[in-house]
């Protein structure tokens, strides 16, 4: 599930563990080997796309923006 225009290591494969689904947006949290993303959404658009807890998924990270903190 490689998406061609998107660079390799902005792609992190994984699954949805959890789904807090609101009226219009949800918070989807999926679990990659990089840790787990989470991922605000359209609700119409969960939907659409059919995506449920344990299904496939790629996160794809884009920003322009990125702060760090050490701890």
């Amino acid at each position: 599930m490689d998406i061609p225009t998107t660079r390799v290591r902005n792609q992190f494969p994984g699954r949805i563990v959890g789904i807090i689904r609101g009226t219009e947006h949800c918070e989807v949290d999926v679990s990659t080997a990089a840790g787990i993303f989470t991922s605000v959404i359209e609700t119409r658009i969960l939907d659409q796309l059919g995506l449920r807890a344990g299904a496939a998924v790629v996160a794809i990270v884009k920003s322009s923006d990125v702060k760090l903190a050490a701890p």
